[in-house]
């Protein structure tokens, strides 16, 4: 897709996102901290979650687990009950093996190269550039829902079926060499308000998709199957018979079951002699 970027164009631009930001630029405790650590626990759990979740169960997390080397060392099942309330619970697993590889192979610090982040398990090219320039303020050019809804806006107004690398050259055409950190915030900021005032540009994105429903979906029988287990965690009898698992979850048998093998697949439940715990 042949499009042409003036330099107006995208100065016209940087002053229109950082006068936003300036006046209205949202405060987060994930903001207010240089810690990559504090860093990378937000961003995992930002990862389609809204910020109004995450407020809650972010500083709690780093209460118990307050470091790389605590996080590491923690029993999943510790770590899955106060991730509780944030969904997508294979992220809380990846967050807590994330933690382990920078402690084993990086001496507890967080690597600042994105594609050194990209190996990491659960950390996609946009996780990786923004760890890379919010723990370290590094200039690199990535694309989230929110960025990607405001080039989409200002660069390809009417355009249908944009792809991600279509967006790139004016992404780092505007990119703030000298303080990427807060160009992002604004970035992300400017994104939050257009979705208040227009329909959503991403629909026009090629890599656009509606996420399916929640209620009585396999995702909601996984959450509900960890709720009940993580409660288990430090009981004399943390694991549970399918058909007590399948009653306290408030689904059918043979759904706990299906969902129950699923999440053992992953690492997240354990299966011994029929019955099911967080291992």
């Amino acid at each position: 897709m042949d499009q042409v970027f003036s330099e107006e164009d995208i100065l016209r631009f940087r002053e229109i996102i950082q006068t936003h930001y300036d006046r209205y630029g949202r405060s987060f405790p994930w903001r207010l901290t240089r810690d990559p650590y504090a860093i990378t626990v937000s961003e995992f759990m930002l990862q389609q979650t809204g910020t109004g979740r995450v407020m809650t169960k972010f500083e709690p997390f780093l209460g118990t687990f307050p470091s790389f080397e605590s996080l590491a060392a923690a029993a999943l099942g510790d770590v899955l009950a106060l991730w509780q309330g944030l969904g997508y619970n294979r992220r809380a697993l990846a967050l807590r093996e994330t933690a382990r590889l920078v402690t084993r192979d990086f001496g507890g610090r967080l690597p600042d190269d994105p594609a050194v982040l990209l190996t990491f398990p659960g950390i996609g090219p946009g996780t990786a550039g923004s760890l890379a320039a919010f723990a370290y303020n590094r200039p690199t050019v990535f694309i989230e829902t929110n960025i990607r809804r405001v080039f989409l806006h200002f660069f390809f107004s009417g355009v249908e079926n944009v792809r991600d690398a279509d967006i790139l050259p004016p992404a780092e055409a505007s990119l703030d060499w000298e303080n990427p950190r807060t160009w992002y915030y604004g970035l992300m900021d400017y994104g939050v308000y257009l979705r208040g005032l227009f329909p959503n540009p991403n629909r026009r994105s090629a890599h656009y998709s509606i996420q399916s429903r929640f209620e009585d979906s396999n995702r909601q029988v996984r959450g509900r199957i960890l709720s009940v287990l993580a409660g288990r965690v430090g009981h004399s009898s943390p694991d549970l018979p399918l058909e007590e698992l399948a009653e306290l979850s408030g689904f059918d048998p043979l759904r706990v079951k299906s969902a129950a093998e699923g999440l053992a697949a992953e690492g997240l439940v354990a299966e011994v002699e029929g019955r099911y715990l967080i291992p």
